[in-house]
């Protein structure tokens, strides 16, 4: 029998791999507006390793900087200005 299924029609893993890399370059995109908006709170060594490990590890660079950095940036300008 003949497969019936029109090739122009994209098959379901590829739109869902094509939903997920849409999704982790959002993801990616997101931490790295954070970033640059809170580089003023970092030091340079600081921002340079989170904007690596926000690139290098496409998921969990973002999850991180987005969960755990953005909190000790914030705090750390806070205890600096007291």
């Amino acid at each position: 029998m003949r497969d019936l299924q029109n090739p122009l029609l994209p098959a379901g893993y590829d739109i869902a791999w094509s939903t997920i890399t849409a999704l982790t370059i959002c993801l990616v995109v997101v931490a790295l507006i954070s970033l640059a908006r809170s580089a003023k709170r970092l030091t340079s060594a600081q921002a340079l390793g989170w904007t690596l490990v926000t690139l290098l590890l496409p998921v969990l660079g973002p999850i991180a900087w987005l969960s755990i950095g953005r909190r000790s940036a914030s705090t750390e300008r806070a205890r600096q200005q007291t």
